[in-house]
């Protein structure tokens, strides 16, 4: 199996911001000695879940202290930038990494809408947002490649550049990942070919939605190598806690969960817009605020959660090996867990976990 390491961790306030930060890119060069393949950074804004907020900035620090471990954006909210200069950008960091970098793609969150009013937007058309940053973004690496000049008249964006450089070092560019949920969105990104994350699917699910990703790849036409290493790449995120114990993980995973669910309820509730309304399709137990403490808790820990003594994390890992997953991509902190903690628990995983799964 291959491991990633993902940061949602939250700073409690702006006093703490920058020693978090430093703490973060302590953290992502632990994971890299610890042997975790992968590193994925969210992007959220104004509230401290993601403290760096920006997290192509942030990768250009991790770029440069950093070797071995791959950089990939879980995801970049594609609304919230121009995409030439995100072309730009992205193409500067595979440089600096030395062709390290990943590129997960999402229309925003459907959430936090108060993350579209700071940016001066409303999430309304940020479908169609995405869809034409992305294919303008794709246009200009491939301009990159050709020399030619890229003309685009779109809806939101009309850009004429020379071309773009620098010039990426994975050809055409970095690779662009779909963060999906639904079985049509597998479907989708199977025909298409497009690598995959996935979090919040319990492990009855992950073998029925594997399989609708492999068939649609299948059916899309692609060669056997390039199936067997998207179906490797398939990546599952889920919050990962190790203690010395069953009973001290479960107590301190619960309540580290508890406060994180209270923080972002409680920002949703006093910063999101008045007109606002959560589309019920995308709620769940975890994230509809209906919903008790006392049932949202066993839903994420069922769904979402990893935790235990390294032997019991041991037996968790090993049943999702089983039903496919290949690429576990692990998210050690979470609320506004201390260092230490983190760290210890990084530890427990990287030394005692992970080894049982190097083949």
């Amino acid at each position: 199996m291959q491991f990633g390491w993902l940061t949602l961790s939250l700073s409690p306030s702006g006093d703490e911001d920058a020693v978090r930060i430093d703490q973060q890119i302590e953290q992502v060069c632990y994971a890299e000695e610890l042997g975790f393949s992968d590193v994925w950074l969210t992007e959220h804004y104004f509230t401290g879940e993601s403290v760096y907020n920006d997290a192509v900035v942030f990768a250009a620090a991790l770029a440069m202290r950093t070797e071995r471990i791959r950089i990939g954006f879980a995801v970049v909210q594609m609304p919230f930038h121009h995409p030439v200069r995100l072309a730009t950008q992205l193409a500067l960091l595979d440089n600096l990494s030395k062709g390290r970098i990943d590129v997960g793609v999402g229309k925003g969150t459907v959430y936090n809408e108060y993350e579209f009013v700071g940016h001066g937007l409303r999430s309304d058309d940020s479908r169609e947002r995405m869809d034409e940053a992305v294919d303008i973004l794709q246009r200009a690496w491939d301009s990159a490649w050709t020399g030619k000049p890229l003309h685009y008249d779109g809806k939101f964006h009309q850009v004429a550049l020379p071309e773009l450089r620098p010039r990426p070092v994975q050809r055409p560019g970095p690779p662009l990942w779909r963060s999906v949920i639904s079985p049509g969105s597998f479907e989708e990104c199977g025909r298409r070919a497009i690598p995959i994350l996935t979090a919040r699917l319990g492990v009855e699910k992950i073998k029925e939605r594997w399989a609708l990703y492999g068939a649609a790849l299948k059916d899309g036409g692609h060669d056997e190598a390039t199936q067997q290493r998207l179906m490797a790449q398939c990546a599952l995120w889920r919050n990962v806690y190790v203690a010395d114990s069953d009973a001290q993980a479960e107590d301190e995973v619960c309540q580290l969960l508890l406060d994180t669910r209270e923080h972002m309820m409680h920002v949703r509730q006093a910063h999101n817009p008045d007109d606002f309304v959560i589309d019920p399709a995308m709620l769940n137990p975890w994230t509809d605020p209906a919903v008790s403490d006392a049932e949202a808790l066993p839903y994420v820990l069922e769904t979402g959660t990893l935790y235990g003594s390294p032997e019991r994390v041991k037996e968790q890992v090993a049943e999702l090996r089983e039903v496919g997953v290949q690429h576990l991509l692990c998210q050690t902190g979470f609320g506004d867990m201390s260092q230490e903690q983190n760290l210890a628990s990084m530890r427990r995983f990287g030394e005692q976990v992970m080894p049982a799964f190097s083949n």
